[in-house]
């Protein structure tokens, strides 16, 4: 054994990926989503993967220290076994299956059925041919019937053996092992810390672990979210049904007030479950005040709709509801009075923009906002405000008595869509009479927020800027402001003091909230039967709705009612607000995913949350503060921010052993991202041991662009020695750090199961030149934190740039595509090689635009679009010889290569279907043809291979035309031995 540890050395990236994609592909189901709203959150099983990874040490057999730590997490044949959970249904075990197999199993001799699947075979028969039909499945489809890591208690009993004797150890459960490898390296129980714990995954991971566990942020959102995670999800059953029974005795006295003062319920006794409002403005072209709504549509399964009615005498339009509208109703309902934000007049079909009818102007070079700033007692929008809003529809709910499929009594129910009568509007004028009279007590008391809204943000501006709401309270309407205030005010007499029951009614009514606001927009898709409402937060922005949802309290109870996840107990673990730039709290492992180049504006977004917080935090925590510290967060690029990353992490590593690690994780973009991060640690005294990119990320389709869904793990220690080097000596020291770093990944792979994708090649060549380069504290002539902090010309590089670039040169140089012998790889030009190496990737599915960008990088080739049929961001691939036919024939960088003759050759093969048409050409256009025989002959057998690529079928007509183009080569001596 020696000091370094299996992070550092090897990582499963597949496989840590695909169960990290499992996670997130659970949706509202993952431990930690119940809490309440955070963007980004790490999935746990790589949280417990790299807190594994960090502290199991390495052997000199690299692959059964893999093996150790696939059975520590379960990722084993046995552990997958332990996991399973779902049910195989019978038509997958026989696909699985010989024909013999299936046959030896239900047939008897004289070929009549003896049995059947479901009938006839024991359990433990049943279990033996299950387990043989696991074994054979691949990783992914083992996965879809298994649970996930953290839902089992840990490796079986049985597997405790195998692990105790590689490690030394004497564990028989997670926590145990933990506490042992912590304690042979650290002298203790490894303490881990995060000190940007956002969403709270690395603290409540690591408690659950047996860690102490220390989490912090500036941000107290962020701070509450963490601690309700390790003290309610991993606080056990009893502090979960203390809290589950105080938030269900809080909503029932709400629900019970709400129903006596009738404002839910009409004169049949049906219950209202949701409510649509709308804007309006007054339309220049009629003078009438028209109801803005981007679509009439409120259920696309019942087809109901609202419909525009004229009507002069109030200088406004009617809205009438229509259930069961045909075809062409529901086609106009589509077409809303607000388009690309211009409002739409029905009559005219005129448009006209939202800021000339806001009023917006230009002084002095810049922008007034038009709209009337409102005040804190400002609840409704004034008579003479240009933007009004109206209800115009209820969604009743109707309980009756019926009969069911079996002809039992049962108590059904039946929705209503109605326009709006003068009954509603008593009731919403009710609402309002109610709110004044508990406004004052309420903000007093935070029951309702009472803070006012900071300018100047990207996205707490919007709500000024659009609507003129100053305070965060504008954002919600009389009804939503009543119901969230009222379920407080009940929760408040239950037990307001402990901290459980304090965090437990910030997360009740943060879920509400989120759920319950003037933002939240209405889905009417067929998916979302009789429609619902979106949450405030499904686009990481605060926008403002024309027109909204609010639910009634019944359709709530979902929000504030917390469901806790089984899960482990955690322990160990102390939650602060605190800025990372002056902690002094030390930890042998810190893991931190910090908000580099990223685009979300935590600090803005959560101002929403604590605005609602801010009077019930101190009430448990009172050395929490309730602001978000907005000067100091720690966001975006340039050179203030490099300063406080900087700081951050100097601070970090000033509070940790010398034996310890700090991981960084982040989502990252391009390379360049992440090239400047590694520039920051090392500034902050640390250097790279290793980096790995595990795929966290399910796809959005409200991401556009060039994405990676993807985690970049960058393994760090702190920098004890104080070496010096010149660049110019650190090459051939990279170059043999980047070979050895490959070759060790190539022999680790596994050809049938692959670990590695060919982007973890590339990156791994800038692991290994930034481990070579953070290894030392001074390069001469190069002063680090000059380099980080100046300021340079768009495009320039620095000199550490263009080390790291020479690493995935030589990385480049070093992976030759399978297919391909060395020897014909190495005579290659790089546009060659780019085109060929593409290729790979696309046959590994890679179809990500930024993973061809660093290829091209690799290879030195800058321009390379013309060799895309489909450039799309996350869709690329490369033209065949036959969709390239003429284009760039003989120019360019890549036009006169050989690779390119030989593809026009192929094209003409196939055009003629005559591989002597494509050897004609290959002769006369390739100077060297008769000496290039043999490589022309490879590189036409590796095109040939595609033929055998399910997903490449548009390179099947291709590559069998290569194929014979191969053999015509092959055997064309033309008199010559």
């Amino acid at each position: 054994m020696n000091d370094r540890v299996f992070i550092e050395e090897q990582f499963p990236v597949s496989k840590i990926s695909k169960e990290s994609y499992k996670e997130r592909k659970a949706g509202a189901s993952q431990t930690l989503t119940s809490l309440g709203k955070w963007w980004g959150r790490k999935p746990l099983v790589l949280v417990r993967a790299v807190i594994i990874g960090m502290l199991m040490p390495v052997s000199n057999d690299p692959q059964r220290d893999r093996e150790i730590f696939l059975k520590i997490m379960t990722m084993d044949d046995e552990g997958l076994w332990q996991r399973r959970s779902k049910a195989i249904p019978a038509q997958v075990v026989q696909s699985h299956l010989t024909e013999q197999e299936w046959d030896e199993l239900l047939i008897d001799d004289e070929g009549q059925p003896k049995r059947s699947w479901s009938i006839g075979l024991s359990e433990v028969e049943k279990e033996e041919v299950l387990h043989k039909v696991f074994n054979r499945m691949s990783y992914d489809e083992k996965l879809t019937y298994c649970d996930r890591p953290e839902q089992v208690e840990g490796p079986d009993q049985s597997v405790w053996r195998d692990i105790n004797t590689h490690l030394g150890t004497n564990a028989a459960e997670l926590q145990e092992l933990v506490v042992e490898l912590g304690t042979r390296r650290f002298g203790r129980i490894p303490r881990v810390g995060d000190a940007f714990c956002g969403g709270g995954s690395i603290p409540f991971e690591a408690a659950r672990l047996g860690c102490e566990a220390y989490g912090s942020d500036l941000n107290p959102v962020a701070a509450l979210l963490t601690w309700a995670s390790i003290h309610l999800i991993g606080g056990g059953e009893v502090i979960q049904n203390q809290v589950q029974d105080a938030q269900q005795t809080a909503f029932d006295a709400a629900d019970k007030q709400i129903t006596e003062w009738g404002i839910e319920h009409n004169a049949k006794g049906w219950r209202a479950d949701a409510y649509l409002y709308c804007v309006e403005a007054r339309c220049p072209a009629t003078g009438l005040m028209l109801p803005l709504v981007p679509s009439w549509v409120i259920s696309e399964k019942y087809q109901v709709c609202a419909v525009l009615k004229r009507n002069d005498s109030h200088q406004s339009y009617s809205i009438e509801i229509v259930t069961g509208a045909d075809e062409e109703t529901m086609s106009r309902a589509k077409k809303g009075t607000i388009q690309d934000g211009r409002m739409v007049c029905p009559e005219t079909g005129e448009t006209f923009s939202i800021t000339s009818i806001r009023g917006d102007r230009r002084v002095g070079g810049e922008t007034a906002y038009g709209l009337r700033l409102w005040e804190n007692d400002d609840l409704v929008p004034r008579p003479d405000d240009i933007f009004q809003e109206r209800l115009y529809c209820v969604r009743w709910v109707e309980k009756y008595w019926g009969k069911n499929s079996k002809g039992e009594d049962v108590e059904k129910i039946r929705r209503h869509f109605c326009e709006v009568g003068d009954d509603d509007l008593a009731r919403e004028e009710k609402v309002l009479s109610l709110v004044k009279d508990h406004f004052t007590d309420w903000q007093k008391r935070g029951f309702i927020p009472s803070r006012i809204i900071e300018r100047g943000g990207e996205k707490t501006e919007e709500p000024i800027r659009t609507r003129g709401w100053t305070y965060w309270h504008h954002l919600f309407n009389p009804r939503q402001l009543l119901i969230h205030g009222e379920f407080l005010t009940e929760f408040k007499k239950i037990n307001p003091s402990t901290p459980e029951m304090v965090i437990a009614s910030c997360l009740s009514i943060g879920a509400g909230v989120d759920n319950l606001a003037k933002l939240c927009g209405w889905n009417p898709h067929k998916s979302k039967g009789p429609g619902s409402s979106r949450n405030v937060f499904y686009d990481q922005a605060l926008n403002p709705q024309y027109n909204y949802a609010a639910r009634s309290l019944s359709n709530l109870q979902i929000f504030y009612l917390s469901q806790f996840p089984k899960s482990q107990e955690a322990c160990r673990s102390y939650v602060q607000t605190h800025d990372a730039r002056q902690l002094v709290v030390e930890n042998d492992l810190w893991i931190t995913d910090p908000p580099y180049a990223d685009a979300i504006n935590y600090h803005e977004l959560t101002e929403f949350f604590l605005a609602w917080y801010e009077k019930h935090l101190p009430q448990a925590f009172p050395d929490w503060y309730t602001a978000t510290k907005k000067a100091l967060a720690v966001r975006g690029s340039g050179e203030n921010f490099k300063h406080s990353m900087v700081d951050c992490y100097s601070n970090l590593t000033k509070h940790m052993p010398n034996n310890g690690f700090q991981l960084v994780m982040f989502t990252h973009q391009d390379a360049s991202v992440w090239a400047d991060l590694a520039m920051i640690l090392w500034a902050g005294g640390l250097r790279v041991t290793a980096a790995w990119t595990i795929g966290t990320e399910a796809a959005s389709g409200l991401k556009k662009g060039n994405y990676v869904q993807g985690t970049v793990l960058l393994v760090l220690r702190k920098r004890t020695e104080h070496d010096t080097a010149f660049l110019d000596q650190l090459y051939p020291e990279i170059e043999d750090e980047v070979r050895r770093q490959l070759d060790q990944m190539l022999a680790l792979d596994d050809q049938e199961d692959p670990n590695f994708a060919d982007t973890d090649y590339q990156l791994a060549a800038y692991a290994a030149a930034l481990r070579v380069l953070t290894g030392y504290s001074e390069i001469e002539g190069h002063d680090i934190k000059h380099e980080l902090f100046r300021q340079r010309q768009a495009g320039e590089k620095s000199a550490f740039e263009q080390v790291i670039d020479r690493a995935v040169e030589i990385a480049s140089d070093h992976l030759v595509p399978k297919g391909l012998e060395p020897r014909y790889w190495k005579i290659l030009s790089a546009s060659e090689r780019f085109y060929l190496k593409g290729l790979e990737l696309e046959k590994h599915l890679e179809a990500r635009s930024g993973a061809y960008q660093e290829l091209a990088k690799g290879f030195g080739v800058r321009d390379y679009t013309g060799l895309f049929h489909q450039a799309e961001a996350n869709a690329v691939r490369f033209k065949t010889g036959s969709e390239f036919k003429r284009t760039t024939l003989g120019s360019g960088e890549f036009g006169s290569t050989t690779v390119r003759n030989i593809l026009f050759a192929i094209h003409e093969t196939v055009r003629t279907d005559d591989a002597r048409q494509g050897l004609n050409w290959l002769r006369e256009e390739v100077p060297t043809y008769w000496e290039q025989r043999k490589q022309i002959v490879a590189i036409l057998n590796y095109l040939a291979a595609l033929s055998h690529i399910s997903h490449m079928t548009h390179w099947e007509k291709d590559a069998d035309a290569a194929q014979r183009l191969s053999g015509s080569v092959e055997n064309d001596h033309e008199g010559r031995l």
